[in-house]
């Protein structure tokens, strides 16, 4: 019945395409008038049957309930496209769900196929608040697409994603997303991981930074399927580009779930899944008759399998998802004692960068090689490693002297990812990739690290399956070649030193000439602000001088003619130039009338003294309120003025 359904579909529409005609029938439910009618025009979409000449109403088709396929002579003439003439069957009108994609916003619209592109944006503008003439609808399978088109022309499957662009609208404001971004950018992501061929779910954890490329390599580490070759389903739609952070790609906060699986033909994949499913249950079934038999004979399963099971331990080396590495390694360091006793290298306990700046990022005589431990507890080599080797004397006491000794636990898968990730971004793809395809039973590895100028250079990559004599010699061999490297390095770093010194003396020479070139510049600067100073008050000081001057000159008494009917009294004073002021004065006149006479002279009373000859006396020393006749300075007098000492 299928085929005959898939044969008249084929023959009514013309497509060939087998599985986008079973596409179509299961979106109208098994009815063939309601996929046809969906493909073709409506005036001639109407199907007969041959059985009996009536009209098929397009009964829904029952898989499970499959009737036995009809003799081919008949299955290619089943059905048939109706002459208008013939009783026609009403079309029911088919519904289309288009879900539109705008920025940060999802809008779903149903529409019959009847309608019209420009309809479907009518819709969006009451929705989205944008003019439909600002509007570009995208995501057509068949193109760019004008608002007329009937969207019934363009063959649509029920269910459809579109998404629309505005190029000549500005973006919107990005302060509230660019803040939630950051804060995005700082949280840590749970991606569940489901590997889909072997049924076994990871949980990884990553930071909002950390890109989808980064994921997907840390998936390749664990799955052993190439980035290429990986077939992703749980991704959001934003999650475009491998380079887009976690924090921006539209995954579900705190958990996001994923499947991968490899990608090949559907028939491969259904082949590879049966026969996995089968080999895991035949393993199972093995493991388990193995464990049984053991239990009887008093053996446990740790020496059924030649090491010590890690399920029976009583705590893990470190924790799964460690995101705290000093936290992560204090534990490690306190289950590496109880398990092996106190006799074990030091491990530094800090990030791995710390480690970086305690070897390599001190001056050239401190510097050290850096030793990474890779503990893994599933290795049947780890006990004999640890307990004979990692844990003897001399190794012990030659780390301690010449190495910083980092640990890493790489028995969860969370934690190896982690590993190769930081491993990756310090030492590059080779040396990951090295570590990456390391089997479990080469583990443990010691890694002997030495920094150079530009990069970190892995000197040597040991595995579990040595000896401790082994061990010593290749750590020394490493230490000659770090010895070496570390005498250049010394002679480099005591030139450069040489040369800054020089340099150091140099400038210092060179400040302290600028500081006495400044000295003297300033003290020039004091001196001259001084003398401006100075120059300022005399100023001043003349000015009040000659104010008061021209005040006691206008206060002065109008001089008295020689013909005057009081007595008239005519002084001769000689100053210290030589020079002689003469004038005449009332006899009844204060001798302060003289005092201010000489001020306004230029000789204030309070710096000079007025001297007369015969007899000598001080006239400052009188009383200026007495009269020029009380005080013997009549009818005349020569006096002369001498300056105050």
């Amino acid at each position: 019945m299928e085929g005959e359904l898939q044969g008249g579909n084929r023959a009514c529409t013309g497509i060939e395409n087998i599985d986008e005609a079973i596409t179509l029938l299961e979106q109208n439910n098994w009815d063939l008038v309601a996929a046809i009618n969906g493909v073709i025009p409506q005036e001639n979409g109407i199907l007969q049957s041959d059985y009996g000449g009536e009209t098929i109403p397009g009964p829904a088709f029952d898989p499970a309930n499959r009737p036995a396929p009809a003799p081919p002579s008949s299955s290619s003439s089943a059905f048939r496209p109706v002459m208008p003439s013939r009783q026609i069957v009403e079309r029911q009108p088919r519904m289309l769900d288009f879900r539109v994609e705008y920025r940060d916003r999802n809008v779903d619209v149903v529409l019959e196929d009847s309608c019209t592109v420009g309809e479907i944006k009518q819709i969006l503008e009451n929705e989205l608040q944008i003019p439909v003439s600002k509007m570009l609808l995208k995501g057509w399978k068949t193109g760019d697409v004008e608002d007329s088109t009937v969207l019934k022309s363009l063959h649509l499957p029920k269910n459809n994603s579109l998404y629309v662009l505005t190029p000549d609208l500005p973006p919107p404001s990005s302060s509230s997303h660019a803040g939630a971004l950051q804060e995005s950018l700082n949280q840590n992501f749970m991606l569940i991981i489901t590997h889909r061929e072997v049924q076994r779910e990871y949980n990884l954890n990553f930071s909002g930074s950390s890109t989808i490329q980064e994921v997907k390599r840390n998936v390749y580490d664990l799955t052993s399927i190439p980035v290429r070759h990986q077939l992703w389903e749980g991704w959001p739609t934003t999650a475009t580009d491998d380079s887009m952070c976690l924090a921006e790609s539209g995954l579900s906060y705190p958990c996001h779930r994923l499947t991968v699986g490899r990608r090949s033909s559907p028939a491969q994949t259904r082949e590879q899944s049966e026969e996995q499913s089968t080999d895991v249950h035949m393993v199972s079934d093995s493991d388990g008759d193995d464990f049984e038999d053991a239990s009887e004979f008093g053996v446990d399963d740790g020496e059924v399998f030649g090491m010590a099971s890690s399920a029976l331990r009583k705590s893990p080396m470190m924790p799964e998802n460690a995101e705290n590495e000093e936290e992560a390694l204090l534990q490690f360091a306190a289950e590496f004692s109880s398990r092996y006793g106190d006799c074990h290298p030091v491990f530094f306990i800090g990030s791995l960068e710390a480690a970086f700046q305690e070897a390599f990022y001190v001056k050239a005589r401190d510097r050290k090689l850096l030793a990474i431990y890779l503990h893994h507890d599933e290795s049947v080599l780890t006990n004999v490693f640890c307990s004979q080797m990692l844990c003897a004397e001399s190794i012990v006491s030659y780390l301690s002297q010449n190495f910083i000794t980092w640990a890493w636990d790489l028995t969860k898968d969370a934690n190896r990812a982690r590993f190769l990730t930081m491993c990756n971004r310090h030492f590059g793809s080779v040396v990951a990739q090295t570590i990456r395809t390391q089997k479990t039973d080469q583990f443990p590895l010691f890694l002997i690290i030495m920094g150079k100028r530009s990069s970190n250079e892995v000197l040597n990559v040991i595995q579990g399956n040595t000896t401790v004599d082994e061990l010593m010699m290749r750590l020394m061999a490493a230490m000659e070649i770090f010895t070496a490297q570390q005498q250049e390095d010394i002679k480099d770093e005591d030139e450069r030193e040489a040369r800054e010194n020089v340099k150091r003396e140099q400038d210092e020479a060179y400040r302290l000439s600028l500081e006495a070139d400044r000295a003297k510049r300033e003290a020039h600067e004091r001196e001259m602000a001084e003398q401006f100073r100075l120059e300022q008050i005399r100023k001043e000081q003349e000015e009040e001088r000659e104010a008061i001057r021209l005040s006691l000159e206008q206060a002065l008494p109008p001089e008295p003619k020689e013909e005057n009917a009081e007595p008239v009294s005519k002084l001769r004073i000689r100053t210290p130039s030589g020079e002689f002021l003469e004038r005449r004065f009332l006899a009844s006149n204060k001798l302060q009338i003289v005092f201010d006479f000489v001020a306004s002279k230029g000789f204030p009373w309070d710096e000079f003294k007025l001297l007369s000859t015969f007899p000598r006396r001080d006239v400052t020393q009188l009383d200026p309120n007495k009269s020029l006749l009380e005080v013997k300075l009549f009818p005349q007098e020569t006096l002369f003025l001498e300056a105050k000492e």
